[in-house]
């Protein structure tokens, strides 16, 4: 933290310069003087203002299914971010089991490949090719995974998502603060998510939720929580099996993660009761290889824990190597508010 506040306090004064950056390149798409694609399909954009984590991975799994079970047949397409392809196009999964490993296309979209069956997931360093191929292969509406900066495709949908516990951070743009871009790019959105709810943020979460909705009127602000669906374990032939329940209150665990908000995971083991000798958070989207995963086994052993649990988003990035002490993962979910689901069918 002491680190990222430095970089923001220098970063502060090169802020007002990129923020007018933004907007001019906000503009020139506004005015269409840079193309937007359209392609004849409803497009729906999950993105945030800010820097980090504010759960867009199990939002787009989650809208992704409603839109199944209205009878669509939906494609993801997203940037593929820690992955080393610099391919125009990757199929991840055409529907079916997951084509391409997440060291290739990135632990998001490999993630999202194994827990949807039946949805397109494809990647690209621009949207707009992976999402022409995706129609190709039938898809007949497209997600957009962290959308909300990608101007270059139109969208019928634009969510954008803020954490509840961070929010707006500390309102500055980037390199001086949380912001990707200014404030008032909000204005091309048409509805928010507060993402992560619950008793000990919901009143400062109300209080944000007022502020949208007296600068954006118009668009709608929405509420979700967070719930562990299940503990998975990854098996010794790359196998990934479902818990029947949580794991026993004695088990001595050593939790890492790999995200934008590692202590937020941290503080979903203390949630669950899980007993967690030792913590490790890694940086957002980091690369396990054989020498960093015998040094976190080797810290877990230290710490007296029996076995190693960490993120779904980490644990596709550990198939395939050899990790000697049990490995489980907790399954997460998003729950929206009642009427989200109606806001997004008929947006």
């Amino acid at each position: 933290m002491k680190k990222r506040n430095v970089m923001f306090a220098i970063g502060r004064f090169f802020s007002p310069l990129y923020s007018l950056l933004m907007l001019l390149r906000e503009t020139m798409y506004r005015h269409r003087l840079f193309a937007v694609t359209r392609l004849g399909v409803p497009v729906i954009s999950v993105g945030n203002l800010t820097l980090g984590g504010t759960g867009k991975t199990p939002m787009v799994q989650y809208i992704a299914r409603i839109l199944q079970a209205q009878g669509r047949k939906p494609a993801i397409i997203s940037r593929g971010y820690g992955g080393s392809t610099r391919e125009k196009v990757n199929v991840v999964s055409a529907g079916e089991e997951p084509l391409l490993d997440a060291a290739f296309i990135g632990d998001e979209p490999r993630l999202l490949a194994e827990t949807l069956p039946g949805v397109l997931v494809l990647t690209g360093v621009s949207r707009k090719i992976p999402a022409a191929r995706a129609v190709e292969l039938g898809a007949d509406v497209l997600i957009l995974d962290d959308g909300f900066q990608h101007l270059a495709l139109w969208r019928d949908l634009d969510l954008v998502l803020f954490n509840a516990d961070t929010l707006a951070g500390n309102s500055r743009v980037f390199p001086g603060g949380d912001l990707r871009e200014p404030t008032r790019a909000l204005r091309r959105c048409h509805g928010f998510v507060l993402t992560g709810t619950c008793g000990a943020n919901r009143d400062r979460a109300q209080r944000f939720a007022g502020l949208l909705r007296n600068r954006f009127p118009g668009r709608p602000v929405f509420f979700a929580q967070y719930q562990v669906d299940c503990l998975v374990q990854l098996m010794a032939d790359g196998q990934v099996r479902t818990l029947a329940g949580m794991l026993p209150g004695e088990e001595p665990c050593f939790g890492f993660s790999g995200i934008a908000r590692p202590e937020g995971f941290r503080q979903t083991l203390a949630a669950l009761g899980i007993k967690t000798v030792g913590f490790r958070g890694l940086p957002d989207h980091f690369h396990y290889r054989g020498a960093g995963i015998k040094d976190l086994v080797r810290q877990a052993e230290q710490c007296g824990a029996g076995a190693l649990i960490t993120t779904e988003k980490d644990l596709v990035k550990l198939r395939g190597h050899a990790v000697s002490l049990p490995l489980y993962a907790v399954r997460m979910q998003v729950v929206p508010d009642r009427d989200f689901d109606r806001f997004v069918l008929d947006g």
